[in-house]
């Protein structure tokens, strides 16, 4: 069985949570984890597993604006690095090329350490359009938290590990 965990990352937060997806999965499936730049275009033809992330900004999934923002952050701000795709296409523009088809998803997001009904979650949006295009959810979205500076809370790559392992067991389980 084949997994893909595809992401998208400003400041590395998300793509780590990714990686540790993924780590998760491994063992019970073929795992590649891709970012939402390198997914534009890529058919996903032979996955079992869809798993999907990304940052929480103004409440949601990204935007152009917001990406910027981000970019502009990390420019005045010497202790954050932004990923290589971060100012290009993000998952709100992957969903639009993304054809209709079946499978299992799951939607996971980064967002800050604080109540959902500040932060908003992007993993609520991730998951409506991956019903949308016809997955059927394998887990409730999932939140993996940062600090206030951007980086993410001890314990949070352990907690994504765990439920990579959960996603992994839930899906050989229902095949």
């Amino acid at each position: 069985m084949r997994a893909v965990v595809v992401y998208e990352s400003m400041f590395g937060n998300t793509h780590e949570v990714a990686e540790n997806i993924a780590e998760g999965l491994r063992g019970a499936l073929e795992v590649d984890v891709v970012s939402v730049g390198e997914a534009i275009g890529t058919i996903l033809h032979d996955v079992e597993l869809l798993v999907v992330g990304g940052p929480t900004h103004v409440h949601g999934m990204s935007r152009p604006t917001s990406r910027h923002a981000a970019g502009e952050q990390a420019a005045s701000d010497p202790e954050l690095d932004l990923e290589p795709d971060a100012e290009g296409p993000g998952l709100r523009e992957w969903f639009d090329g993304l054809p209709r088809r079946s499978g299992r998803a799951a939607a996971f997001d980064t967002r800050v350490d604080a109540s959902p009904l500040l932060t908003g979650r992007a993993s609520k949006g991730i998951a409506k359009r991956l019903t949308r295009h016809g997955f059927d959810l394998a887990a409730s979205p999932e939140s993996f938290l940062v600090d206030k500076e951007s980086h993410l809370i001890e314990g949070e790559a352990e907690r994504a590990a765990d439920w990579g392992r959960w996603l992994a067991a839930a899906s050989v389980t229902s095949t």
